[in-house]
């Protein structure tokens, strides 16, 4: 698979399971090889989150499959990964998911036009189940307006 210019991985879980609060964008310290992958689009992050470790926000849980050009110096898919944030945004993200139980979740792995790797981030609240039903209706009036307004200007 040839290397792509921007890579744009999507968690598309995340808006249905949580309701996003306020969002950051993060550098992502990687190794070796991560970055080699993450530019042919083998990356997900449908099932991460982040957890702070010693006031340092690690995201968990994000797969990079390893790269196939690699020699034995590969990475391993399923490590833990640093993202840098400024200080004081991390202080604040810090104090919101202790105080508030509220928690963090990647929404977009992305490469910036200088090639380096970003993620979006949310702080976000998790929806309960009547939350999603309601989310659904919504999305299904908006099909059926749609609709309606194409067969009636036609």
């Amino acid at each position: 698979m040839a290397i792509q210019k921007n890579v744009k991985i999507k968690n598309r879980k995340a808006r249905f399971e949580y309701e996003i609060l306020d969002t950051y964008t993060a550098g992502i310290v990687l190794r070796g090889t991560e970055i080699k992958a993450i530019r042919e689009g083998k990356a997900s992050i449908a099932e991460s989150f982040c957890e702070f470790s010693n006031g340092e926000l690690f995201v968990i849980n994000m797969t990079v499959q390893e790269y196939s050009h690699a020699t034995h110096y590969n990475h391993s898919p399923k490590s833990e990964r640093k993202l840098l944030l400024n200080r004081s945004e991390l202080k604040k993200l810090e104090k919101e998911v202790r105080n508030s139980g509220l928690t963090i979740i990647p929404l977009v792995l992305f490469t910036n036009s200088k090639g380096l790797a970003k993620m979006d981030i949310a702080l976000a609240k998790g929806k309960k189940e009547y939350d999603k039903r309601e989310t659904i209706k919504e999305r299904d009036t908006k099909k059926q307006l749609s609709r309606i307004k194409k067969a009636f200007n036609n």
